[in-house]
């Protein structure tokens, strides 16, 4: 696979334009994000289908622009993909040979199935998904669903729903219990599916649940993984169905989405009233990330390989140049988490987050070593994203913050107080990575560590004399029921 790859996505609504670049097999990030919209679709439900010649040229100007940004990053492979609004169009045949002639350009049009496949395989594979999860993505023409369980994906489906063909139907002449009835009847089929997780996926989604993180304070600003529960958001999508102008932008919404936004959160609110569902996860990934991990995972049946964290090892390759230390500090973590866990009371699940933590702590001095702790922090609360909840990033963002310093802020676990652990759990993880970072001050080839963990003292004995290290972890603040003597 080339090491550049552009991906377009051609939507009703919008374009988009991803470059990824791989930094090892599987380990990639993103070079640029574009996007316009083109409105491709525009006054075509109202005109049996066909695209008119303004949509028309407006896309072809947009992708021209695309492609000089490819051009630009020298990407050896572009991927684009159309959906609704070509998928649908009868004159769609005119436009493809425009943008072969014009542009060079092939544009591959995927049926709905393809398009519902592509966005779960991307949240199945980049999200903390849990099981029995159904996917929605809300169009400009069509509205995508699929269920995942345990990174699995079955039950895809596309329907003739979308913000713009809802719009152009049935709200601009304000038949609102008209667009309802045809909404329920498409929805119907959804009757056999079980799902307790909704995955937005899309822009409309993306809209709503930005609105509510703002609205919420929530402390991480990032909207990928952002979750929330049902209720939160069947309760807004209420305000914003029955709001003017003036309240939308009170609400959140911004200016060029208020055209749509309630022919899209209706389907939204109507999904809802369908299905008993609990909880929502925000997606940020979708039908342009799915097709390029169809081309990166094409051999290994569309998913990473177990335990593989895409993020984590994209950090690992771009910012972390001596890895044997990455390597010692993920070693010496897990050693004394598993001899003094239960002795602390902290839950098992914390072991993973912890380790990650060590591995990754080295990253900051990539920019500056003398504040490489506020630059690891900085790091891995932006980069630390695809497959970590938002609790997660925070945690493990916050104990590379402090290793190796103080116990964490009062002020800094006050404002992250709804995304970290328990006072006590979060400052005997830090603990842990410090006495960790502490233990390899001298920078050793080999960790020739004995140790010992009785009655709420750990004893760590070796050949060397440990001055470095002893100096190290006699400026750390120590935690209750734990006694360390080196």
């Amino acid at each position: 696979m080339s090491k550049r790859v552009a991906v377009i996505d051609i939507g009703s609504n919008s374009i988009r334009l991803v470059v990824y670049e791989k930094t090892s097999r599987f380990a990639f990030h993103l070079l640029n994000e574009s996007k316009s919209k083109v409105r491709l679709s525009q006054n075509a439900y109202q005109n049996n289908g066909n695209l008119c010649e303004a949509a028309m040229s407006r896309t072809l100007d947009t992708l021209r622009d695309f492609l000089s940004i490819i051009a630009s990053y020298k990407a050896r492979k572009t991927l684009c993909i159309a959906t609704s609004a070509l998928r649908d169009a009868p004159n769609k045949k005119e436009f493809l040979h425009r943008a072969k002639k014009e542009l060079k350009l092939n544009i591959k049009i995927i049926d709905g199935q393809k398009e519902a496949y592509l966005g779960a395989i991307a949240c199945a594979n980049l999200l903390p998904v849990q099981s029995n999860s159904l996917t929605i993505d809300i169009g400009g023409g069509s509205t995508e669903f699929a269920l995942i369980n345990d990174k699995d994906v079955s039950n895809t489906l596309s329907l003739d729903l979308g913000s713009v063909r809802i719009k152009e139907l049935f709200c601009d002449d304000r038949k609102k219990d008209e667009a309802i009835s045809y909404i329920d009847e498409k929805l119907s089929v959804l009757d056999s599916l079980n799902a307790s997780t909704l995955i937005g996926i899309g822009g409309t989604f993306r809209a709503v649940s930005s609105a509510i993180l703002a609205r919420k304070k929530h402390p991480l600003n990032k909207l990928h993984a952002f979750s929330y529960n049902a209720k939160e958001l069947d309760d807004y999508l209420s305000l914003v169905i029955d709001a003017t102008e003036d309240e939308l932008k009170k609400l959140g919404i911004k200016a060029d989405r208020f055209d749509v936004i309630k022919p899209g959160a209706l389907i939204l609110q109507r999904v809802l009233k369908k299905l008993s569902i609990k909880d929502i996860i925000t997606s940020g990934v979708g039908v342009r990330e799915g097709a390029f991990l169809a081309d990166l995972l094409r051999n290994s049946k569309d998913r990473f390989p177990e335990h593989y964290s895409v993020s984590t090892r994209y950090i690992l390759d771009s910012h972390i140049s001596e890895k044997a230390i990455a390597s010692q500090l993920n070693f010496l973590v897990k050693k004394i988490f598993d001899l003094t866990h239960k002795h602390l009371g902290i839950d098992e699940i914390y072991r993973r987050d912890l380790s990650i933590a060590a591995k990754l702590y080295p990253c900051g001095n990539s920019i500056h070593f003398y504040s490489k702790n506020k630059h690891s922090y900085y790091i891995l609360q932006s980069a630390l994203e695809y497959g970590f909840t938002h609790k997660q990033i925070t945690l493990i963002s916050t104990l590379c913050k402090y290793a190796k310093k103080k116990l964490p802020t009062t002020s800094h676990v006050q404002k992250y107080k709804e995304l970290l652990p328990e006072r006590n759990i979060l400052n005997a993880l830090n603990f842990i990575l410090s006495l960790s970072v502490s233990l390899v001050a001298h920078r050793p080839r080999n960790l020739k560590y004995d140790f010992i963990f009785e009655d709420g003292v750990l004893n760590i004995n070796a050949d060397e004399s440990l001055r470095l290290c002893k100096e190290s972890f006699n400026k750390l603040d120590t935690i209750e029921n734990l006694k360390v003597i080196l």
